[in-house]
C-alpha cells in the first residue's frame, strides 16, 4: 500500500513540476506582459466573481469593463493560466485594425451554432467568402423597407391590443421586447404574420404552433449547448423536454417551408427566408448556391442574431426610464423628425453600454507586434506569437476613456456629429461585421420611436425596494447575465399614455 502512495505522490509531483515549467515558458513567451495570472481562466456564468490567483472571473463585462486595463496601465493585457492546460492569451482593448489580416476567427469555438447546418458565422477561408458573397445581397434596401413596414404594422397592432388603457404595467419588460422581436422575426424573417390576440393553430404533423416553436427555440437555446441529445428528450425537467419537442418541430417547419417556397416561388416576397431559398438555386456550377443545410443554418443564425435586438430594446427602455431628461429629449426629437423617420443615436448608446457580445475571440495567424498604449500616451510593443489566442474586449473598448468621454455615463448625444467608429463594435467589425446590422437598427428605431411617441416609460414602483438610492435602482434595473449574449435579468416598467 505504501508503494502505491509513493507512486501517486511521485506522479503528482511530476505533474506539478511539469505544469510549473510550462507556466514559466508561457510567462517567457509573452515577455511577462502585465495581466492576469490565475489557476483557471473563465468567464463562466457560475464563476463570475474573481478569486485572485485562482479564477479570473468575468472580467469582460459584469464587474470590470475597462477597470483592469486602467489598473495594469495598458490597453493590452495578458492572461496566463494552468488549467485545464497551460496557455497564454491576450485581451485587447484597442482596435488592432492595422493588424486585422494577422488574425482569424477561431471557428472551432462556434461549432455549437451549427445545429441546423453551416452558416456564415462558423465558416472561414474560401467557404466563408462563398457564403458571405451569397448572403450579403439578401439584406437589400427592399428587405430593409420590408423590415420597417412590418415593424410599424406590428407596433400599431400592439397599440390596438392595449386599447385606451392609460397605463400598461409590466412586471418584466423583457417579455414584451421578446414578443415584439418574435413578431418581427416571424414576419420579416419568415413571412409569417401573427396576431397579438389570437392563438396559433397546430398544423398536422406538428406538436406545437410555429410561433411557439420559434419562441421556445430562441429563448431556451442554451439547453442545446449544455446537454446531449438523449438527455434533452428524457430530462426530468419538463421545460427541457418542451424545448426538445419545439426544436424538432422547428426543424420540421423549416423543411416544409423550404419545400413550399420552392414550389410556390418567391416572386413578390421580401422576407429573409424567401431570399435565402432563392439563393439555394444559385448558378448551374454551384458557385453561388447554398445547400439545404446552409439555408437552414443561415436562417437559424439570423434568427439568433435578431433575438439579441430584443435585449437591446429592453436595455434601451430601462435607460430611458432611469433618465427621464434623456427620454424627454428623445420625445421632442421624435415630434420634430417623425415624418422622416428616427435617429439611431439612442440605439447606439445602448449598444455601447451593453454590447450583446462582450468579447470577440481571435487567433494570431503569424508572429505579430501590436502597440499597447497607456493614459499618458506612451506606446509599448507587444509581441504575439503565431497561434496565440487574442480576445478583443468589446466591453473594454466601449468604456475606453481615450475614445469615450465619461464612458460610464448615458449620453446618446455623443453619437451626434463625429464619434470614434473604430471603437464601436457591437456588431463586430471589418469584413466579418454582422450582416443583419441594418435589420436590427431599423427594428430598434421603429419600436423606440413609436413607443416613446405614445407612452412615457417609467420604472415600476415596488414596495420591497422602497428607499433605495438612484445608484441602487440603476444597478438593480440594469443587472444582466452573460451567457451566449448579454441578457438583462429583470426590468419592471410601466408605460403611461401621453396626453
Amino acid at each position: 500500500m505504501l508503494d502505491y502512495v509513493k507512486i501517486a505522490l511521485a506522479l503528482i509531483a511530476f505533474y506539478v513540476f511539469k505544469t510549473y515549467l510550462g507556466y514559466r515558458r508561457a510567462i517567457k513567451s509573452i515577455h511577462d506582459h502585465p495581466g492576469y495570472r490565475s489557476f483557471y481562466y473563465t468567464a463562466n456564468r457560475l464563476l463570475r466573481k474573481r478569486i485572485p490567483g485562482v479564477v479570473t472571473g468575468d472580467q469582460t463585462f459584469h464587474y470590470y469593463k475597462y477597470d483592469d486595463f486602467e489598473r495594469y496601465g495598458w490597453d493590452i493585457l495578458s492572461a496566463v493560466t494552468v488549467a485545464p492546460k497551460v496557455r497564454a492569451a491576450f485581451i485587447v482593448a484597442n482596435t488592432i485594425t492595422e493588424s486585422r489580416t494577422a488574425f482569424r476567427k477561431p471557428v472551432e469555438k462556434y461549432d455549437v451554432l451549427a445545429f441546423f447546418g453551416k452558416n456564415v458565422v462558423i465558416t472561414e477561408g474560401e467557404e466563408w467568402k462563398r457564403q458571405r458573397r451569397i448572403t450579403t445581397p439578401l439584406f437589400s434596401e427592399r428587405n430593409n423597407r420590408f423590415v420597417w413596414e412590418e415593424t410599424v404594422r406590428i407596433m400599431e397592432e400592439l397599440f390596438d391590443s392595449w386599447g385606451d388603457k392609460k397605463r400598461i404595467v409590466l412586471d418584466d419588460a423583457i417579455d414584451l421586447c421578446i414578443s415584439i422581436a418574435l413578431h418581427v422575426i416571424a414576419a420579416a424573417g419568415f413571412g409569417h404574420r401573427f396576431s397579438w390576440d389570437t392563438e396559433a393553430v397546430v398544423p398536422p404533423g406538428h406538436q406545437v404552433p410555429f410561433k411557439d416553436a420559434l419562441h421556445i427555440v430562441s429563448r431556451d437555446l442554451f439547453f442545446k449547448l449544455m446537454f446531449p441529445e438523449w438527455f434533452l428528450k428524457w430530462a426530468p425537467i419538463k421545460k427541457i423536454r418542451v424545448f426538445s419537442t419545439a426544436f424538432a418541430d422547428f426543424q420540421k417547419y423549416m423543411i416544409e417551408m423550404i419545400e413550399d417556397r420552392k414550389r410556390e416561388g418567391i416572386e413578390g416576397r421580401s422576407d429573409l427566408f424567401s431570399n435565402l431559398v432563392g439563393a439555394a438555386t444559385g448558378d448551374e456550377d454551384g458557385s453561388n448556391k447554398l445547400t439545404f443545410d446552409e439555408v437552414t443554418g443561415n436562417i437559424f443564425i439570423f434568427l439568433f442574431a435578431g433575438w439579441t435586438t430584443a435585449y437591446t430594446l429592453a436595455f434601451a427602455l430601462a435607460l430611458l426610464a432611469l433618465y427621464p431628461d434623456e427620454q424627454e429629449q428623445l420625445y421632442q426629437h421624435i415630434r420634430a423628425a417623425l415624418p422622416t423617420g428616427g435617429n439611431p443615436v439612442m440605439f447606439y448608446e445602448t449598444l455601447r453600454l451593453f454590447p450583446p457580445v462582450a468579447g470577440l475571440p481571435k487567433v494570431c495567424e503569424a508572429d505579430t507586434v501590436l502597440q499597447a498604449s497607456n493614459p499618458a500616451g506612451d506606446k509599448l510593443p507587444v509581441f504575439i506569437r503565431k497561434g496565440t489566442r487574442v480576445w478583443i474586449s468589446t466591453a473594454a473598448l466601449h468604456y475606453h476613456p481615450q475614445h469615450w468621454e465619461d464612458p460610464h455615463a448615458f449620453k446618446p448625444s455623443r453619437f451626434l456629429g463625429n464619434w470614434p467608429r473604430e471603437a464601436f463594435m457591437p456588431f463586430s467589425g471589418g469584413l466579418r461585421a454582422c450582416l443583419g446590422r441594418r435589420f436590427s437598427e431599423l427594428e430598434g428605431i421603429v419600436v423606440l420611436t413609436m413607443l416613446i411617441s405614445r407612452y412615457k416609460v417609467e420604472i415600476k414602483e415596488e414596495s420591497r425596494f422602497f428607499g433605495e438610492t438612484f445608484e441602487q435602482r440603476k444597478k438593480r434595473i440594469l443587472s444582466a447575465t452573460s451567457f451566449i449574449t448579454l441578457t438583462p435579468d429583470r426590468i419592471p416598467l410601466q408605460f403611461v399614455r401621453r396626453s
